[in-house]
């Protein structure tokens, strides 16, 4: 893929520096908590498609990639993970263990999850449908897209 064009109409691409944790609202009762998550109100991106991740075996990883659209918002359903945000000159982890707090991940960041504790669900909700092309796949021609190579 041709990542010239695409890196000169993103001069300014998001650093690991705008990957940010949200606590999310949560309404208590005797009976439990709710979060409700509502487009235009919780987000910095309304859903588009929502999945999530279980049943990974310990020491796997998942994500490694990037995207060149889509923003994502990851939640630990259950149990607890890792998400390693990279930028090509910036490196950063968080720990997500709490179904109230999510993390932003806007387009042009690498990630991905890892340590997840067994029993762990990880809640993927985007800004856009799944679209194999807008997927940076490579870390080699992530550092491409970046200018970084």
């Amino acid at each position: 893929m041709n990542y010239s064009a695409a890196l000169s109409s993103k001069k300014n691409l998001p650093t690991v520096f705008d990957c940010h944790i949200y606590q999310l609202r949560q309404i208590s009762a005797v009976s439990g908590r709710i979060t409700p998550i509502e487009n235009g109100l919780d987000l910095p991106f309304d859903v588009q498609r929502a999945f999530y991740l279980y049943d990974i075996p310990a020491g796997e990883n998942r994500g490694a990639h990037s995207h060149l659209n889509c923003h994502q918002f990851l939640v630990a359903a259950s149990g607890s993970f890792e998400v390693m945000v990279e930028d090509g000159q910036h490196r950063k982890t968080l720990f997500l263990n709490q179904p109230f707090m999510g993390l932003h991940i806007p387009p042009g960041i690498w990630a991905r999850e890892q340590n997840f504790s067994s029993g762990s669900i990880c809640l993927v909700l985007t800004s856009h449908a799944y679209d194999e092309s807008d997927y940076i796949r490579s870390y080699e021609d992530y550092l491409k897209y970046r200018g970084l190579e």
